[in-house]
């Protein structure tokens, strides 16, 4: 026996973390996660940001629902003699759909930041247009109150992202974009934005330019694709800006004609899991999805040759219920939700407050239960969003 014990403890001896580090990085997400009890070392490599971005390239990111967050519009960017949010209704609301989700209500810190705004790799950013901010990471616990921007902007539009080539360290970077939203008569080809970094710690100030007229859409957040930015604009554009090939230009792309959907309620952005963006909308007859199939790896100003709009799915609203008619008991009017990071084969659907998980394959309806929804809701003039967290062990081992 005891020559088994020092057996086993000489081939421990002899895994050195690199070489521990090799081995693991073959092994599926749910094997390398049971192996964090096996000692304090190898938890600490496992949960270290070098294996953790090593094993990310090398395997597809899972990502966990912890909620879905209520935005309302009529708050946002309100006027000094705008709309006031009566007492009675709260101004966070998160709809939990597991016990990480009651813990960050249970917390309460959101609810001192102000009205959510938008999430990036379980990061999540709060405030209260057009000048407060902040960014708290609800793993670590830490809380940054950004310095209030150097512009003022009436209307605005928002894109949060994290920066992965730099992070360093354990530490997720971020940026913050905000960028104006001025629906003039008077035509304009530029938009002022400006950019906080959270390694810097300061607000930039910059003027794009596109090479036709345009103007972004008021109060909406920006879908952020390998640091490529994607806002949409009015009559019917999406506005394309890559802040890095340093050219501080936007493009513009017209985004596709619906049969089904012409008469659109609501539209969504979102990753497939080749990188490529999904763009879906919804009217009260049904939903069509599309993906963006590009050509070369960077937009330029003839975007509508290079690149076209692929439909990828279409349906009826009536067949959906027609199918999962457990589900239409209680349903009102759908519409495309959000969706899933990364995804091609699901996507939320929101009947009133039910909200749904739909397979797109087998056509199938799964309600999603949640835990916070109250009568001062208001679904009509708020949007639902969906809050992601990868799914990957945290260690206060790590530095």
């Amino acid at each position: 026996m005891k020559g088994q014990k020092r057996s086993a403890n000489d081939i421990h001896a002899a895994l050195t973390d690199d070489i521990l580090h090799e081995i693991l990085l073959r092994l599926p997400e749910k094997s390398v996660f049971s192996f964090i009890l096996v000692s304090k070392r190898w938890l600490r490599v496992i949960c270290s940001s070098s294996f953790r971005k090593d094993y990310h390239a090398r395997w597809r990111i899972n990502f966990h629902l912890l909620g879905f967050f209520v935005c309302n519009h009529l708050y946002l960017g309100r006027s000094k003699h705008g709309i006031r949010r009566p007492p009675s209704e709260r101004a966070l609301h998160l709809l939990s759909t597991c016990e990480e989700g009651d813990n960050l209500l249970v917390s309460g810190i959101p609810k001192q930041l102000g009205y959510f705004i938008d999430s990036s790799n379980g990061l999540l950013l709060f405030g209260r247009h057009p000048m407060t901010y902040s960014v708290w990471n609800p793993i670590t616990k830490q809380l940054c109150r950004l310095p209030q921007p150097q512009q003022y902007y009436k209307s605005l539009c928002i894109a949060f992202f994290s920066v992965t080539e730099e992070c360093f360290d354990d530490i997720i970077h971020y940026k913050v974009i905000r960028a104006r939203c001025d629906c003039r008569r008077d035509e304009v080809n530029t938009v002022s934005i400006e950019t906080f970094s959270s390694v810097t710690g300061t607000w930039k100030h910059y003027t794009l330019t596109c090479s036709s007229t345009f103007a972004l859409r008021p109060w909406a957040v920006a879908t952020v694709i390998s640091g490529v930015i994607y806002w949409f604009a009015t009559q019917g554009n999406l506005a394309i800006y890559d802040p890095r090939l340093g050219d501080r230009r936007i493009v513009l792309l017209k985004l596709p004609d619906g049969k089904i959907s012409q008469d659109y309620d609501e539209c969504v952005l979102g990753e497939a899991p080749d990188g490529l963006l999904q763009y879906g909308q919804s009217s009260t007859s049904g939903m069509e999805i599309w993906v963006l199939a590009r050509e070369g790896n960077s937009f330029s100003s003839n975007l509508q040759s290079q690149n076209r709009w692929n439909l990828r799915y279409k349906l009826s609203f009536k067949a959906m219920w027609k199918q999962n008619p457990d589900c239409a008991k209680n349903s009102k009017e759908a519409q495309i939700l959000s969706f899933l990071p990364q995804n091609s084969e699901y996507v939320f659907i929101r009947a009133g407050w039910n909200i749904f998980l739909f397979h797109l394959k087998s056509r199938r309806l799964t309600l999603i239960p949640y835990l916070g929804r109250d009568s001062s809701i208001q679904w009509d003039d708020s949007q639902v969003m969906p809050y992601f967290r990868p799914s990957w062990p945290h260690s206060c081992l790590c530095p």
